[in-house]
């Protein structure tokens, strides 16, 4: 019994079939001017009109697509009121539309609920859903430390920490765009990274689980100006997101004793933060194509709904 899954996020289309145990996730990054930090929401709702029939297209040809028996999609940022971004419309018009045409349930979630149930999934750890865990969302918009219970075939999120001002991903990303690479930049930063050949200590100020990056910019900017290179600017801030995250991580397994941590989100595919994470706190990361941003998510919560008969 397969689901269809439709993420269409700030940078990326994507499009997911499950079948409760096995999945196909297929994906495109939207595109991004040289030397820009992103795109206005505008662009992105355009790109994902453009793009998302031809991912159905390719699910079509893979012959993905003859038994499918619901449709989720992601419809917003987080599961809380307010939240909204205006290039989720495309997922959740197009599955809404594909569910009525099929006459098949369809289903609603948020970005982030499918972020973590990819996670779990990828890291061969879906009953977490089931159980309260820890949980990091780390990505271009979002660095949140998390309170993660069950509810009904999904997950509600308790924000208990995390970044006050720029997200992970956004130093990342700034810092290498500064840098001249391209938008998104974590690959190429971590790449860099082991060509360092000085290292600079960042401090980053952790209260309780509480944390501020952009003096971490501005420390990026002074080595820019110093003329500092490429590879040690890209691990100090690297190692500045490594290193608060790690700190902030193991409060967390004090303040909550016994409950797993799942990293998800874009940034949690980073090579040495996987590292560090795993070895000091025991951390459960998803594969690094599921940590990134994906449908899969999104199709295994339709499919646990779909399963416990709650139609939406």
């Amino acid at each position: 019994m397969d689901v269809l899954g439709l993420d269409t996020s700030n940078y990326t289309t994507s499009a997911a079939v499950f079948n409760g145990r096995t999945g196909e996730n297929i994906g495109r990054l939207l595109d991004v001017r040289p030397g820009e930090l992103g795109l206005r929401q505008s662009d992105a709702l355009f790109q994902h009109v453009k793009h998302l029939p031809e991912l159905l297209e390719q699910l079509a040809e893979r012959e993905r697509l003859i038994e499918i028996k619901a449709v989720g999609a992601s419809t917003r940022p987080r599961a809380v009121e307010g939240s909204y971004m205006p290039c989720f419309l495309v997922g959740e018009s197009q599955g809404r539309g594909l569910a009525a045409g099929l006459g098949v349930p369809f289903y609603s979630n948020s970005h982030q609920q499918g972020h973590l149930a990819a996670a779990a999934w990828s890291a061969g750890r879906l009953e977490l859903l089931d159980t309260p865990f820890l949980a990091w969302h780390l990505s271009g918009g979002t660095t949140e430390l998390l309170l993660i219970k069950p509810k009904e075939h999904t997950v509600e999120a308790e924000v208990i920490g995390g970044t006050s001002d720029l997200s992970a991903g956004q130093l990342i990303d700034r810092t290498g765009v500064m840098l001249g690479l391209q938008f998104p930049a974590g690959k190429a930063l971590d790449k860099l990274y082991h060509q360092a050949e000085i290292f600079y200590k960042p401090s980053v100020n952790l209260k309780n689980l509480s944390f501020s990056l952009s003096g971490m910019e501005n420390q990026v900017k002074t080595l820019l100006e110093r003329g500092e290179e490429k590879a040690t600017i890209a691990r100090f801030a690297l190692d500045a997101v490594i290193d608060v995250v790690s700190r902030a991580t193991q409060e967390a397994q004090r303040q909550y004793p016994g409950l797993p941590v799942l990293c998800s989100g874009g940034v949690a595919s980073n090579t040495q933060l996987r590292a560090r994470l795993t070895d000091v706190c025991g951390a459960i990361f998803a594969e690094p194509q599921y940590s990134t941003d994906n449908a899969m998510g999104t199709a295994i919560l339709a499919w646990r709904a779909l399963n416990m008969g709650e139609g939406l």
